[in-house]
């Protein structure tokens, strides 16, 4: 048996056995508890209610979005409501052609596959997974020349649900094959993020104050992965400290974490103050500003950027990023002249 220990900045921990599994304990496990992406929400029960009235398995789904905003648990979720077995994989796991085959051949009717980051899924394995998808048939060649033949196998009624961070990166064939519909997560609001760190203090057995729950919200980039991150870590520093979990306690918690008023992390503001300092605000390349942040381009381009340009501090432009005037507002830069972009040759003239 678990013991349980109490104290002021935890009354009750009502994870017992599950603590050292915070992520799957914090994941709803219905439909009233999964705030926000309310017409996603409506398209799939009306989804899952056709499906089952008809006594067929669901369509195939799609979901693409930033990462954190609740894919994968929709699949839990969808899997749950339709009382099936979830089989869980992503795309690199998927190396060969046997791969896929094994875990095609070992699903059961009803059953739902989940492939998370299905945009790093191998072209090869995706002409397999065409026939499945469509047809319910595997196609399988064995040997190879003159000799080579093909093996179709009869797969049970299943439902593929995927999921991806870059939709632009799928192939336009396997796109059109999620008949069930394609939709996109979006960014939540302020007020749907207080009500999930609000419902996920409750299961962590946690007390903390209502302007608390606002702040860690504002900072949280409208995303729920993240603000569970950060009520993890100001739970932390209260319990270290023996103190609830006020406002005092969330500042001084994010003051540790570098995280700023607008949600900006280090390597945020670094990006924004090397444009502003070293480039006069841009335009300039992305190349350049990893060189001259020591990040990597994929990590700027896929985890800073898009809350950069979601808040307006950045611009994308044909000749490179840009600092706009919000973003020396908030970093208290005054915005000097222009810089001269023109090549060195046309300003001699």
């Amino acid at each position: 048996m678990t013991t349980e220990t109490k104290n002021i900045s935890e009354p009750e921990n009502l994870l017992r056995g599950e603590e050292k599994y915070l992520d799957n304990a914090l994941r709803p496990s219905k439909w009233d508890d999964y705030i926000g992406q309310t017409t996603i929400k409506e398209n799939l029960k009306i989804l899952l209610g056709a499906a089952k009235a008809r006594g067929q398995t669901p369509e195939h789904i799609l979901f693409y979005g930033p990462p954190g905003l609740g894919k994968t648990t929709l699949a839990h979720l969808l899997a749950r409501e339709n009382n099936s077995q979830l089989k869980v994989t992503s795309g690199p796991a998927i190396e060969k052609v046997g791969d896929l085959a094994s875990l095609l051949t070992n699903l059961s009717a009803g059953d739902i596959l989940f492939i998370d980051e299905i945009h790093r899924l191998n072209k090869l394995i995706e002409e397999i997974l065409y026939p499945a998808m469509e047809a319910g048939n595997l196609n399988i060649i064995i040997g190879k020349g003159p000799s080579a033949r093909t093996i179709q196998l009869d797969l049970p009624p299943f439902t593929l649900i995927a999921a991806t961070t870059r939709i632009a990166l799928l192939s336009s064939p396997l796109r059109s094959r999620f008949s069930g519909g394609t939709f996109r997560l979006e960014f939540y609001t302020t007020p749907e993020i207080e009500t999930i760190i609000a419902r996920s203090a409750a299961i962590l057995g946690v007390i903390i104050e209502p302007n608390a729950i606002t702040e860690i919200a504002k900072r949280s980039r409208s995303t729920p992965r993240i603000a569970n991150h950060l009520l993890k870590r100001c739970r932390d520093f209260a319990q270290v400290n023996n103190t609830t979990i006020n406002l005092e306690t969330v500042m001084k918690t994010l003051r540790l974490l570098s995280i700023d008023e607008a949600g900006l992390s280090y390597s945020d503001r670094k990006i924004i103050e090397t444009i502003i300092d070293k480039f006069a605000g841009g335009p300039v390349g992305l190349g350049t500003i990893g060189a001259a942040t020591s990040e990597e381009e994929e990590t700027i381009e896929e985890i800073n950027e898009p809350y950069l340009i979601q808040l307006g501090f950045l611009e994308r432009t044909p000749r490179g990023r840009l600092a706009t005037q919000k973003a020396y507002d908030h970093m208290g830069k005054i915005k000097g002249p222009a810089k001269d972009t023109r090549p060195t040759s046309q300003r001699l003239l």
